[in-house]
């Protein structure tokens, strides 16, 4: 187990969790929304189609600290019935660059 890091440092451990509603309601997707965006560990969340109905983007400073986050705080926010999580072993590209069409001059 990695050893806990100090309170200042950059947190380093990165976790991508998809989630599963119980049902798929307007009720429900408000009440997760307005309880999600307090939560400081989450730094994006996604609401998808497919095989999960949302996928979160987290970041912490070590383990215990997700372990937490995932038993006291995930596990309480409205209409969650199961959850899988992914951690990040290693980043291999990560830009905020929008990607624009080249410029072709006069029109």
């Amino acid at each position: 187990m990695p050893n806990p890091m100090p309170i200042n440092s950059v947190p380093d451990y990165w976790f991508f969790i998809q989630g599963l509603f119980d049902k798929t309601t307007p009720d429900i997707y408000s009440h997760f929304r307005m309880a999600l965006i307090h939560l400081d560990p989450a730094q994006e969340c996604h609401m998808v189609a497919g095989g999960f109905d949302y996928l979160l983007k987290l970041r912490f400073s070590n383990m215990t600290s997700y372990r937490e986050f995932l038993g006291k705080d995930l596990t309480s926010l409205p209409g969650i019935m199961q959850t899988h999580t992914y951690f990040v072993m290693e980043e291999i590209k990560h830009t905020a660059a929008i990607p624009l069409p080249a410029y072709s001059g006069n029109r």
